[in-house]
Order: structure tokens, then C-alpha cells, then sequence
């Protein structure tokens, strides 16, 4: 929050920027703070794996039986399909916003 503060105290306290201005700088810092959030991929597999662990494998075992590996393949397609789809949506959005400022 360090950046957030400073990128606003020289402008706000000097009467210099209104509040439209900030406003526009409130979305744009969102905007950033969502696209770290979007491009952090570290996290993504690891909760497609527990996703799709718990949903398809009832009794954990040695191996995989038919059934739990079609649940798992269903499962991590069908998880990266949604991620593929939101993350063209979050860029779509992105675009959109960035041609109105």
C-alpha cells in the first residue's frame, strides 16, 4: 500500500488533482492489483489439483481406476477452459478501459 499512499499524497494535498483524477487512478491501481492476481500462476495448479483430487478420487490408493482418471481429466480440461475464458474476458475488460482513458 506503500505505492498506493504515495502515488496520491503529492497530488491531494497540493489541491492539484480532483476528484475524477483519483478516481481514474483508484481503477487503474485495481486493475493492476487484479492483473497481478490473474498472472500468478503459481497458485493455479495447485488448486486445480485440489479441486479435481476432491471431486474424483473418493478412496485415496495406490493407483487410478478408469472412472477417477476420465473425473480427473474431465475435471482439469473443464478448470482450464474456465480459466482460458475468464482470463480473455479480464483482458477483453482490460483493453475496453484502457481506450477510455
Amino acid at each position: 500500500m506503500d505505492n498506493f499512499t504515495s502515488d496520491f499524497s503529492s497530488g491531494v494535498g497540493s489541491g492539484k488533482m480532483d476528484t475524477g483524477t483519483i478516481m481514474e487512478q483508484v481503477k487503474v491501481q485495481i486493475a493492476v492489483a487484479n492483473a497481478q492476481e490473474l498472472l500468478q500462476a503459481s497458485n493455479r495448479p495447485a488448486r486445480m489439483t485440489d479441486k479435481c483430487f476432491k471431486k474424483c478420487i473418493g478412496k485415496p490408493g495406490g493407483s487410478l481406476d478408469n472412472s477417477e482418471q476420465k473425473c480427473i481429466a474431465m475435471c482439469m480440461d473443464r478448470y482450464m477452459d474456465a480459466w482460458n475464458t475468464v482470463s480473455r474476458a479480464y483482458n477483453s475488460r482490460l483493453q475496453r478501459e484502457r481506450a477510455r482513458i
